[in-house]
């Protein structure tokens, strides 16, 4: 599936649709650039679940989770971690085994402790600016 989205709220639109069908416990590995779009995408998860919580990047807390919605959201986000063991020490695993909807931005960082049934996410900036999306 490809999706393109010219701006910020077409982005949490794609998410928002994207998040009313998604299975619990599904992973999904979001791999992009800084600003292509990844956070924004995770924010409309957020409203295709039915969570009102405010969504912001987990990039300096490394994980945030969301709850109210039909499914939990675990928002992780790879980009500053250098080792893989410090996901032992933020209790990785029990989130992939939680029952609900792990977005993890950066996924790619360190794929190898994903799920084989992840599903990946690629976003990009086409020459326009508008992001593409696809999965």
């Amino acid at each position: 599936m490809r999706r393109v989205s010219s701006n910020p709220e077409e982005t949490r639109s794609i998410g928002a649709e994207f998040a009313r069908n998604a299975p619990a416990g599904m992973v999904l590995s979001l791999i992009g650039d800084l600003g292509v779009g990844k956070t924004e995408f995770v924010k409309g998860l957020a409203l295709g679940l039915g969570i009102e919580d405010q969504v912001i990047s987990p990039t300096f807390t490394i994980l945030h989770e969301y709850r109210g919605g039909r499914l939990p959201l675990f928002h992780v986000d790879f980009y500053r971690l250098r080792a893989e063991m410090e996901l032992d020490e933020i209790g990785f695993d029990e989130y992939l085994n939680a029952g609900g909807l792990c977005a993890i931005e950066w996924g790619d960082k360190f794929a190898n402790r994903l799920p084989s049934d992840s599903m990946r996410i690629l976003f990009s900036i086409d020459a326009g600016c508008r992001r593409e999306i696809v999965w």
